[in-house]
């Protein structure tokens, strides 16, 4: 079990706290909730050890097409894909977008 902690800068914090996903065979569980510190706040929780620089790759090649918005982000990892991840992500940014 690893835990990692990354910062990006972010946009406005929304509205609305989200949950996606499941912890479960192959797949995460993301807990959004709005930061009034301004930053996105993430740690992940995930079961394989040594993914940190996979896990830095998929959040960098998402916020460089967008701006997060301001929030706490807790993932918990069961071995997901990064295609996965990513789509758990855009679950998760939608509905605290309100979409």
């Amino acid at each position: 079990m690893e835990i990692l902690k990354f910062e990006f800068s972010a946009g406005q914090a929304p509205a609305k706290k989200a949950l996606v996903g499941c912890v479960g065979s192959g797949d995460l569980e993301i807990l959004m909730q709005p930061n009034d510190e301004g930053m996105l706040s993430i740690e992940v929780t995930t079961s394989v050890d040594g993914s940190a620089q996979r896990w830095k790759n998929v959040f960098e090649r998402m916020f460089a097409e967008q701006t997060p918005p301001a929030v706490h982000m807790d993932i918990h990892d069961f071995g997901a894909t990064p295609g996965v991840v990513r789509l758990r992500l855009e679950q998760a940014f939608e509905e605290v977008n309100g979409g």
